[in-house]
């Protein structure tokens, strides 16, 4: 059952929609990623989003400036229970340069209420400042 939560959470924030993602966390949801990560360096966003607003207008307005087309995560491992869960994940993308993207993630869940209270997320950070700064001057 939850890892349904998992993955249709990840619809959401693919869909670029606010109100669809909103609906999949809890109010004061909180979102960690790697510090220095090449996607929120490249936003000029946090790595760590506190609250389900920070949540939504990072998915709703920052991640499709990056993301512009072509998305797709794909998840060859799920586990969950009513509590916690986690996700390997291989995200696939065309980046506004025109670039291709792609990097393997595991992200690891808390749930409250069958919604995601909190998300840590683990990346290959040099894969993906490899991939989103490669036509980027040094």
């Amino acid at each position: 059952m939850s890892s349904h939560i998992i993955q249709n959470a990840f619809l959401a924030f693919a869909s670029y929609d606010p109100d669809r993602i909103s609906a999949v966390l809890t109010e004061d949801a909180e979102w960690l990623s790697p510090p220095g990560n090449a996607v929120a360096v490249a936003l000029g966003t946090t790595h760590h989003m506190v609250g389900r607003q920070a949540i939504v207008r990072f998915f709703a307005e920052g991640f499709p400036r990056l993301f512009v087309r072509d998305l797709d995560v794909t998840f060859p491992t799920v586990h969950a229970d009513s509590e916690r869960g986690f996700a390997e994940a291989s995200v696939q993308a065309t980046l506004a340069d025109g670039n291709h993207y792609s990097n393997d993630y595991c992200f690891v869940f808390e749930f409250r209420d069958e919604l995601i209270h909190r998300v840590r997320e683990y990346v290959d950070t040099a894969r993906g400042h490899r991939m989103i700064f490669a036509g980027m001057p040094r």
